[in-house]
């Protein structure tokens, strides 16, 4: 009974809707890793049409996050804002994007101007959405315009067929709708693997920092999952344009729907990877049976994770949400790939948890994750050292579209602003802000959801709440600016960077804000010592981003890359760079696209791309060294107590470093000291990073580096020459 009144209500709802525009175009096969058309869709006058992907994208930006740039740079002008009708929401794959031999290839990237920082924003995605996307017919999905309730968009690869849709009935928040309308859309119960959904949640209607949920079927399970392109705020201009949802069907899916040119070859790469994971896993990180998690213990250890709104780098509670907890509430034994054939599986999930709070509660649902950043972020960061509330936040943040990252450090920043006086019970509309409090940070994140009271103010990220907290109460803004962990609007994901410089500057120098995806170079720079110089850190500086951002042009997943590694690595010249697995994207790169490449090659593709999104920061008011700065508390202590915490490190630092004496100085004293040097240091980092990457003193990309990338476009030169000028008063 239960299941035929959920078919008629399905049934209800689809009749509901009313098809606003319709679209008919002609499937063809994806050759060599390309469908060579992107989809233009503008939700204001509901027109739909398809332009060509020409060679000189492809050679130029190739594909993924390149073309996504592409696109928008096309679209937008300096002065177009996030909730501009101008502004546009791209999702776009990327030519290894859907292999189904090697794990980890079924990534996409959203790329759009972010509420948060104002500028260019891009943010990748597991799931299906991708993958079918391209073999759909498309290599990017560009969304302009504004519709006037709400709609869903319907992508069929089958039929070939795209229509926009007034969708009046269907739930907005994504555990619910994701499942409607994989139902809706698939033709009987197994065909809900054809069906993959894009979506935000209710509350992305108010935060600034939602993002997007994309789907697939678990087959497994009978289950439809999610994973999140998160950050950035994608998700609140999904929503301002009143999209429901995206659906995407295609129901042919094969090992070479990727239109390969040599199979082999991808097949000898994903052999190699396939066997490494099957007898090392166990031993290395234990991605397929824990995931990242696995990192807890060992930030922990190492003084890195966030503890206290990134005040601490450790806690004796950490134990208590470290991997072996996860594993045991994982459920074990089940395949946890987010794309077909990723063996890695790495994306666990809580099955049957009985939710306490919020619209839900009473009901039993799976959780997607915790991931490290949820754990460390809603866990440590907030003194929350209970994984049951942790995955009660992991859930609704989820469902609500609303990013963990930036939540945690939302949240962490009004606790400690809350511990230092600046915010009492009165002015958080009587919650208790207190570390650890558990309820009271789940109210807050249902009152965002709901855009309402002190979470409307919190769901505005912590850039604006410093400028807020600074004008309504009165506050210092120094100090607000110092303990506010975010970069360019964007808040940090979950390291603790005081005594790695070089990460400091993988944080502060990332273009999109501060995100691990960029560089992680703690391990190299705090742990291992491997990188003692300013040319050191430099070169890793250029060389991490830029293999790191080649996943985004391919739509490829990190963490088969370095999360589990070949025997002999350690023994290799540069085991940080994992070499053989480099090796292997040279063998997928050529595989798909016919093309022999070299590793240097595939840095020059993600050099182009880097490198223009840096000219659209430019474009967008930004992009210069005065953005480029991390709050202090991300390089050294801001509080007497942070300092005294870790007296001893910070003393033997000022002797044999600073070449101070502290004996005999106050702590304030020793502070001010403390931070005069690091800030001194970070000055040349930027230098030595600028003058490796062919940037000007400025941190902009000089006219030698734009022409031997072959991104010097007039309008580009233009742009960059000028700005150069008024920076330099000429």
């Amino acid at each position: 009974m239960a299941v035929a009144t959920l078919e008629k209500s399905l049934e209800e709802k689809k009749a509901a809707h009313r098809l606003l525009a319709e679209y008919r175009y002609e499937l063809r096969p994806v050759q060599g890793g390309y469908a060579n058309r992107t989809l233009y869709i503008n939700l204001s006058d509901r027109t739909i049409l398809e332009k060509p992907v020409t060679q000189e994208m492809k050679d130029i930006f190739t594909g993924g996050r390149g073309f996504a740039l592409w696109l928008l740079w096309n679209a937008v002008d300096g002065d177009t804002r996030w909730d501009d009708p101008k502004n546009e929401l791209v999702i776009a794959n990327g030519p290894i994007s859907g292999i189904t031999a090697y794990p980890g290839s079924g990534k996409s990237t959203v790329v759009t101007i972010s509420p948060l920082t104002g500028s260019v924003m891009d943010s990748n995605g597991g799931g299906y959405f991708g993958p079918y996307l391209k073999f759909a017919g498309w290599d990017a999905l560009e969304i302009q315009g504004k519709a006037e309730r709400d709609v869903i968009i319907v992508i069929d690869g089958d039929e070939g067929r795209v229509t926009i849709e007034e969708a009046p009935l269907e739930d907005v928040d994504t555990h619910l709708l994701v499942r409607e309308l994989t139902r809706m859309y698939a033709k009987n119960e197994r065909d809900q693997i054809s069906i993959s959904v894009v979506s935000a949640g209710q509350g992305a209607d108010h935060v600034l920092y939602a993002g997007l949920n994309l789907s697939w079927y678990d087959v497994r399970r009978k289950e439809v999952r999610v994973k999140q392109a998160a950050r950035g705020g994608s998700g609140r201009v999904f929503r301002d344009k009143k999209l429901k949802a995206i659906v995407v069907r295609y129901s042919g899916l094969r090992g070479d729907s990727n239109g390969p040119v040599n199979m082999a070859l991808i097949r000898k790469a994903g052999r190699r990877i396939n066997r490494e994971i099957a007898t090392l896993d166990d031993e290395q990180n234990q991605m397929r049976r824990v995931g990242t998690p696995y990192l807890v213990e060992i930030m922990n250890y190492f003084d890195l994770l966030p503890v206290h709104n990134f005040r601490y780098g450790s806690h004796p509670d950490a134990r208590k949400i470290e991997s072996g907890v996860w594993k045991n509430l994982f459920t074990q034994g089940v395949p946890d790939g987010c794309w077909a054939g990723c063996t890695l599986s790495c994306s666990h999930g809580v099955d049957h948890f009985h939710l306490k709070t919020g619209p839900y509660a009473g009901q039993a649902v799976l959780v997607d994750g915790p991931e490290y950043e949820t754990v460390a972020g809603v866990g440590a960061n907030l003194g929350i050292f209970d994984p049951w509330a942790i995955l009660e936040i992991n859930f609704y943040c989820d469902t609500y579209g609303i990013d963990t990252i930036s939540f945690a450090n939302s949240v962490a920043f009004v606790m400690e602003c809350y511990q230092e006086g600046i915010l009492n019970r009165e002015r958080t509309g009587g919650l208790d802000l207190t570390w650890g409090n558990a309820e009271a940070v789940l109210e807050l994140l249902h009152q965002m959801a709901r855009g309402e009271g002190f979470g409307r103010v919190v769901g505005q990220g912590v850039r604006r709440m410093k400028q807020y907290f600074a004008e309504t109460y009165g506050t210092d803004p120094q100090f607000l600016h110092d303990i506010g962990m975010e970069v360019k609007g964007l808040e940090f994901s979950e390291y603790v960077t005081k005594e790695s410089l070089a990460q400091q500057g993988g944080y502060a120098m990332a273009l999109k804000g501060a995100q691990h995806d960029e560089a992680w170079l703690i391990f190299m720079d705090q742990v291992r010592n491997q990188l003692p110089t300013f040319e050191d850190k430099a070169e890793a500086l250029h060389y991490f981003p830029l293999w790191r951002t080649w996943f985004s042009l391919h739509g490829l997943c990190k963490l088969p890359w370095n999360d589990i590694l070949p025997a002999n690595n350690a023994e290799t010249d540069e085991p940080e760079k994992v070499p053989e697995h480099v090796e292997n994207y040279t063998w997928l790169y050529e595989g798909v696209t016919g093309k022999p490449v070299t590793p240097e090659d595939l840095i020059l593709q993600s050099e182009r791309v880097y490198n223009f999104q840096r000219v659209f920061n430019l474009k967008m008011g930004f992009g210069t060294r005065e953005h480029d700065y991390p709050p202090y508390r991300a390089m050294g202590p801001v509080t007497v107590a942070e300092y005294e915490s870790r007296a001893e490190r910070y003393d033997r630092q000022l002797r044999e470093e600073v070449g101070v004496d502290p004996g005999g100085m106050t702590t304030e004293e020793k502070m001010a000291r403390l931070r005069e040097y690091r800030e001194a240091r970070y000055e040349q980092l930027l230098d030595a990073v600028y003058a490796r990457r062919g940037w000007d003193k400025h941190g902009i990309p000089t006219l030698e580096t734009l022409r031997r990338l072959g991104i010097d476009f007039p309008d580009v030169v233009e742009l960059v020459e000028s700005r150069r000028r008024e920076l330099e008063g000429s």
